[in-house]
């Protein structure tokens, strides 16, 4: 089976709060534990930057979230998790990104136009206050899903347009140097649950109406009696559409306990029951979660330990890309001699060569060829040309490693062969480093 990379990365400005556990901590846990996932976790410090210049919040608020990830279930032994300021070869994938870039494609980003209209409507020069990291903040996050070549990103409706300026990133680079990247694709799950907040606008800092998801429990309990509710007395029929309440208890809860309050409302529950009820449902649920928290908070030292072990595990695989990359784009070591166009084309004809093709099938197919013209490896059918695509990116990256992962989509081969298709797949890899 092969195996899908998924990546989700947080911003470090804010304390978590229930609608970040309900939709996003929580089903990333639940995604990490699934079979041929890959899962790669961040924290997104560096774009933080453009949000938030109070250094001592940021730092805070890295601390707040790794916390909260670990508590919530994350095990940092079967996913990748790290901090972004951590893997100096984003950085520098940002700047070869940038190169191919078009500025239209920039400007076209949602977060920037919101700055101009909010400008434009306040009288004020169009690009006031606009920073460049505003401006250039698609092309780190598309760094931030690229380095790792990434399959999928879960994003909510509003993000899907950073995913796509990825792909056309991508795009642009595997046109100008070769197959280098995978082309991303957004991962959106309707069925998560978007919070309303105490006011019953969505939960969002933004609001300074949030849960946050490791309060104390009085705090929890006070919050929760905070929430918006209708003037209806006890006895009155209430409506579950609309209730703030009631949608925050059903993310909680039970399709079984969810009805019954649904019952509940029916026959005129008072506003203070139902939310002794919401305050003991969701504590049922955060205590044991809340403990691993603040003993994790009391002890910064092991979150660090934690997150410089996921940044050495991602490095493992950013550096030798990253280091192909350059060699790509011609930023190569001298010592090997300049490198004509016409020599480059020999060197190139001398060595084995991938062949992506499409069959009468209608299915798409690829093919490892020796430089004498030899047959050395045979896939099956893809349904896509991207499949086609990825199996040969992760042959072309991992070498041989990726041979086992890949063996349902491959034909058959021998013993010797095997042996001269992994010497292959090592001068690829060679050639690629020069």
């Amino acid at each position: 089976m092969s195996t899908t990379r998924f990546l989700t990365g947080i911003t470090t400005t804010g304390t978590p709060h229930l609608g970040n556990f309900v939709g996003s901590i929580r089903p990333s846990v639940a995604a990490s534990l699934r079979p041929g996932v890959q899962s790669f976790y961040f924290l997104a410090d560096y774009h933080a930057l453009i949000k938030c210049e109070d250094p001592a919040r940021i730092q805070r608020s890295t601390l707040e979230i790794a916390a909260s990830w670990l508590a919530a279930g994350l095990d940092p032994e079967k996913v990748t998790f790290y901090r972004q300021s951590d893997i100096p070869e984003t950085t520098e994938l940002t700047w070869l990104l940038t190169c191919v870039t078009g500025k239209g494609l920039l400007n076209r980003a949602h977060a920037y136009k919101a700055a101009q209209d909010k400008n434009a409507a306040a009288g004020r020069e169009q690009d006031d206050g606009v920073t460049a990291g505003l401006f250039m903040y698609p092309v780190l996050m598309g760094a931030d899903i690229l380095i790792f070549n990434a399959h999928k990103v879960p994003v909510g409706r509003d993000q899907i347009q950073h995913i796509e300026m990825a792909r056309d990133m991508a795009a642009s680079f595997n046109h100008l140097y070769g197959e280098h990247f995978t082309l991303p694709e957004a991962a959106v799950d309707e069925h998560v649950a978007t919070l309303p907040g105490l006011d019953g606008r969505k939960m969002s800092k933004s609001y300074d109406n949030t849960i946050p998801l490791f309060s104390s429990r009085e705090q929890l309990r006070k919050l929760i009696g905070g929430i918006l509710t209708d003037s209806r007395a006890p006895g009155e029929p209430k409506e579950v559409e609309g209730s703030a309440l009631f949608q925050i208890y059903q993310a909680f809860a039970t399709p079984e306990e969810t009805e019954a309050l649904r019952k509940l409302y029916a026959e005129g529950i008072a506003w203070g029951d139902a939310k002794q009820m919401l305050f003991e449902r969701i504590d049922r649920d955060v205590a044991p979660m809340r403990e691993r928290y603040e003993d994790l908070i009391a002890h910064p030292e092991k979150i660090e330990q934690t997150l410089l072990a996921g940044a050495e595990r991602a490095r493992q695989i950013a550096t030798p890309f990253v280091r192909s990359l350059r060699s790509a784009v011609g930023l190569r070591s001298l010592s090997q001699g300049a490198a004509t166009p016409k020599a480059a084309k020999a060197a190139k004809a001398a060595l084995p060569s991938f062949k992506q093709y499409r069959e009468s099938d209608g299915r798409f197919y690829f093919k490892l060829v020796a430089a004498d013209g030899r047959l050395l490896l045979q896939s099956t059918g893809f349904a896509a040309p991207k499949e086609a695509g990825q199996a040969i990116a992760s042959l072309q990256q991992q070498g041989e490693g990726a041979l086992a992962a890949l063996a349902g989509q491959l034909a058959p081969v021998d013993g010797v062969l095997q042996q001269e298709v992994a010497s292959a797949l090592q001068q690829l890899a060679e050639a690629a480093n020069v």
